[in-house]
């Protein structure tokens, strides 16, 4: 039994078909959707690139495994999904993006050099690496992994310094100058790079050559895809596929523009934001992000058709979701800061090949799903035992198989804003610079330090559009979500090295052996069932 766990990059749960978009379709992720399950109130652990990922390789929050930042290290030792995985006979292997980011200030206080075994593990988050492709320029931005790629382009005559930001991330302007893809004017233009040498059909390519490297042992192959992340350019013909005409309605209102709260207010003055608050760049941006995701689709259907000619739906989980969404535009905003669905909230879709999920194919669940539920699930469908000391999600494989069972009341996102501007705009400590999502299915309430909480219903106000966060009328559901946070804060999360099991034997045992405490005589002591050292009598 095998699972191949798919991941988009920035790609919006609203962007695909089978979630009901009407300005899109995505026939082959629908085609996942009717074999498996979909999973509709599914939520990232952060809408950040880095933590989010961190969160779903080690099946931990953000504030246990401490990676609260893109380029924050996962600390040396931390427990990831390969650990767990490896203690089960599975290889648990990475072709294309992870956002990893070395603790090698850890490795070499302990001694552990980074070409070792152990080293390449820790730092590569537990995966052994067939491809490693972060998608960022590595000239500029060294250590970001593109190398293979730039390789590759190389080989099919695509030469240069830097061919993944030449080829791949530049396009050719109607006088024929040259266009970078970071200027969000070029986005309508089409990439250099041919269609079949795209990074994303590229990695389609890795995930094939990979499974098909494979032999009898169990595998996990993490197919993570860069698109459709910025910059936004993709090659033709889905560079001018879409138009303005095809966009959904923006998601915005002037009441959020006015807001009085004054991280809102920051974060709307930001620069990304003020770009797509234009509708001038929305309107060629989020046409050319349309075509990002119809060519990520693509290449799901020729990844799905590999799968079925290869007799491997039988053995092999699918699982397909983001890290995070994207605002496009929506609520005044660019990228995919703070928690409004659009960027907190992301696609999940699990196919189970066994028996058992026959019953639920081609299902929704409304469920309230984590990223860190899929850790567990992977561990629980390779036979291994739950280690909820450590794992911090649940197992998704009841809902999977149509069981009864008692799931969340909430679930929890997360953001370290200490790295930017707003921070400094308001004058926030670097330590205060953090906002909690605590979100119960109706009410959204995000703890901000240092300010006044906002809340949304998204019973009455599914748009997100009206922050109810200081209406004295909503006092008392305030006061709940934030008993809420607080007793989530106060649960066990970094108590990982005794399970439960363990706990209830030294409970049981009492103190260790040899060691009496608070007897009184002999008498008291034999009572308890324990006896004296043997070269005394009493």
């Amino acid at each position: 039994m095998n699972v191949l766990w798919i991941m988009a990059d920035q790609l919006r749960w609203d962007y695909l078909s089978c979630y009901g978009a009407q300005h899109i379709q995505t026939p082959h992720l629908d085609w996942l959707a009717s074999q498996g399950m979909k999973f509709n109130r599914s939520y990232v652990q952060s809408p950040i690139c880095g933590p989010s990922r961190m969160s779903f390789y080690t099946g931990r929050y953000v504030r246990s495994h401490g990676a609260t930042w893109n380029g924050f290290p996962l600390r040396v030792g931390e427990p990831t999904l390969g650990d767990h995985l490896r203690e089960l006979g599975v290889k648990c292997s990475l072709v294309g993006k992870t956002h990893m980011t070395p603790d090698h200030e850890g490795m070499k206080r302990l001694g552990i050099e980074p070409e070792s075994t152990i080293g390449a593990l820790v730092s590569e988050c537990g995966f052994d690496v067939f491809v490693r492709d972060d998608g960022t320029n590595h000239t500029d931005y060294p250590g970001r992994h593109a190398e293979d790629y730039d390789q590759y382009l190389r080989d099919h005559g695509m030469a240069g310094d830097n061919p993944w930001e030449e080829w791949a991330n530049t396009a050719i302007g109607p006088d024929g100058d040259l266009l970078s893809g970071w200027m969000l004017e070029n986005a309508p233009y089409a990439a250099r790079v041919p269609k079949e040498h795209s990074e994303t059909v590229w990695l389609t390519t890795m995930g094939i050559e990979y499974i098909e490297a494979q032999n009898d042992k169990p595998w996990l192959c993490h197919l993570s895809y860069i698109k459709p992340h910025w910059p936004y350019l993709v090659p033709a013909p889905y560079n001018d596929m879409y138009s303005a005409n095809d966009l959904p309605d923006v998601n915005r209102s002037e009441g959020e523009k006015n807001t009085d709260h004054p991280l809102m207010q920051a974060w709307m003055d930001m620069r990304v934001s003020k770009s797509f608050a234009r509708d001038s760049i929305r309107n060629i941006v989020a046409p050319v992000y349309m075509g990002l995701i119809k060519e990520l689709d693509d290449q799901m259907g020729r990844l799905f058709a590999y799968l079925r000619d290869a007799g491997k739906m039988d053995d092999t989980m699918i699982v397909f979701c983001s890290d995070h969404g994207d605002h496009m535009g929506d609520h005044w905003m660019g990228e995919k800061d703070l928690f409004h669905d659009c960027s907190s909230r992301v696609p999940l879709i699990v196919y189970d090949p066994r028996d058992a999920a026959d019953n639920t194919r081609g299902q929704s669940c409304d469920e309230l799903i984590e990223g860190i539920d899929l850790a567990p699930t992977f561990i629980d469908y390779f036979g291994g035992q739950s280690k909820p000391h450590i794992l911090e999600g649940l197992s998704l494989q009841s809902l999977l198989h149509g069981q009864k069972i008692k799931w969340r009341d909430f679930c929890v996102s997360e953001y370290d804003y200490s790295t930017r501007d707003a921070r400094r705009v308001l004058g926030v400590d670097q330590s205060d610079a953090r906002i909690v999502m605590i979100f119960d299915g109706r009410w959204k309430y995000t703890h901000v330090e240092t300010m006044r909480p906002m809340l949304f219903d998204l019973q009455t106000d599914p748009n997100e559009l009206v922050d109810l966060g200081a209406d004295p009328a909503y006092s008392d559901e305030l006061s709940r979500l934030k008993e809420l946070h607080f007793n989530w804060t106060r649960q066990h999360h970094n108590r990982i090295t005794r399970s439960a099991d363990m706990i209830e034997t030294m409970t049981n045992n009492k103190e260790p052996p040899g060691i009496l405490i608070g007897f009184a005589n002999k008498e008291e002591l034999e009572q308890q069932g324990r006896t004296l050292p043997r070269h005394v009598k009493r």
